[in-house]
Formats: structure tokens, sequence, C-alpha cells
């Protein structure tokens, strides 16, 4: 079972479906009733959001090392930088509105920052995706198409979207689902059938 190439591929799924679920529960504001479990959600989604970066990390496996190498550096980007939107605008931001009892213009000023980082960690995202595709591409055809325009989708979706409810939900299961299609379709291709 742990070797089947559906379970594998399953796997893939896993990041983007756990930050799909915790989308759902992510407040769309921060204010002063909010701020405490916007921190804590924070906190909880720092070694969640990595896991996109390792999924991309390993789908640029079997890629040539001219696609492979700068996929891997975009992912580490998205991880690095992604990490610090959630350390700044998640966790600092929930902390300060909770201690000042709600919003001030600190509040603002660590969103600023956090936007800042959280765009390049999703133009990283992006970066990544697009290697991964073209690299599944080359080695899996036409079996790559369906994966390859959900995640490029999500991609795109995500550099706004983010896991907020409802797009961003909905991006991250495409991200999901389209991770999964793209190693499922890479690993049938490499065994022939």
């Amino acid at each position: 079972m742990l070797g089947s190439r559906w379970f594998q591929a399953a796997l893939f799924a896993v990041p983007g479906l756990l930050l799909a679920g915790f989308g759902t529960v992510h407040p769309a504001l921060l204010d002063a009733a909010t701020a405490p479990w916007w921190t804590r959600l924070h906190i909880i989604l720092l070694p969640v959001f990595p896991l996109l970066a390792a999924a991309q990390w390993l789908l640029l496996e079997p890629a040539p090392p001219w696609l492979r190498w700068p996929g891997r550096l975009a992912a580490f980007g998205f991880a690095a930088f992604y990490g610090g939107l959630d350390a700044v605008a998640g966790i600092a931001a929930g902390t300060v509105t909770d201690a000042q009892h709600g919003v001030t213009p600190v509040v603002g000023s660590l969103f600023e920052v956090g936007d800042l980082l959280g765009h390049i960690g999703a133009a990283c995202f992006l970066a990544a995706n697009v290697l991964i595709v073209v690299a599944t591409i080359v080695r899996g055809g036409w079996r790559a198409a369906p994966g390859a325009a959900l995640l490029l989708i999500a991609s795109v979706s995500f550099l706004d979207s983010h896991i907020f409810w409802p797009r961003g939900v909905f991006t991250m299961i495409g991200a999901a689902i389209g991770m999964s299609l793209l190693h499922y379709a890479g690993v049938r291709n490499a065994v022939g059938e």
C-alpha cells in the first residue's frame, strides 16, 4: 500500500488539503475579538506551509538539473518568505492586537512587512510550480495536462487569495489535486503505463 502510485500521489495532496482545512477557520479580519485565535492559528501554520515546499522539492526530484535546482531554490524561497509572512502578519500582528485590545498603527506596519514577505513567497510558489509543470510535461506528455492546469491556476490564485475562505480554500484544494495528479502522471510515465 505504501508503495502504490495512488497512495504516493495522495500524499502530495496532504499539505494543500491541510491548508484548505485551516483556511475554513481562518478569521476574515484581525480585530480584538479574533486576535487570540489569529495568533494561535499562525503558530499552528508555521510547520504546515513548508510542507507545500517539501512537496515541490519532491516533485522536482526526477526533473533535469536545469529545472530541478531553480525550482528547488524557488520552493525554498516560498518556505522562507511565506514563513516570514506567518510570523510577522500572523503571530506578531495577532499578539500586538491582543495586547493593545485592537488594531493600531503598529499592526498596520506589521502587515506592510508581512504583505511584502507574502508576495515574495507566493511568487516563489508560482515559479517553483511552473518549473514542476514544465518538468512533468517533458516526462509525462499529455498525461500531465490536468494536473498542470490545476496547479498553475491555483498558483496564480494563491498570489492574492492565500488560504482565506472561500477562494483561498479552493486554491489550496486545486494545488493539492494538481500536485497529486502531476506526481501520478510522472510516475505513470516512468513505469511505461
